[in-house]
């Protein structure tokens, strides 16, 4: 796996940013015995406020680099939606950890970049062996 990130303000470089902050906010660690995979994300949600809140910033990260690649304000709107839900959420006390583990933004954020890089920009794809 290449950890290189690229500092470039070009699709493919923002494509590889995007991929790898997602990557350690969601997919860094697997939890023994359940086998889950967990990031940043949902440890570090586990603090109060301040946890919340950083977890937010990253995430807004990915809807700042969204918004450099050109995207519609509708999709915007909608990533901005999923880190606010997630943030509103899992602000609540026990529960909110729990629903930390399960509802990825910054996964469904990917998603949602990778869908307008194919349609837009088809060379940054990469092919997974």
């Amino acid at each position: 796996m290449d950890f290189e990130v690229p500092l470039g303000n070009d699709p493919v470089s923002i494509r590889r940013r995007v991929e790898a902050l997602e990557r350690v906010l969601e997919r860094a660690f697997v939890v023994p015995g359940i086998r889950r995979e967990v990031g940043l994300d949902a440890v570090i949600g586990l603090v109060p406020v301040a946890g919340d809140l950083i977890a937010a910033a990253m995430g807004l990260y990915i809807v700042w680099e969204a918004r450099n690649l050109g995207m519609s304000k509708w999709q915007l709107a909608r990533m901005t939606a999923n880190v606010g839900f997630d943030t509103l959420v899992g602000a609540i006390p026990v529960a909110g950890d729990l629903f930390d583990f399960l509802f990825r933004s910054n996964s469904r954020n990917l998603k949602i970049i990778r869908k307008h890089l194919d349609k837009h920009h088809p060379h940054t794809r990469v092919i997974d062996a």
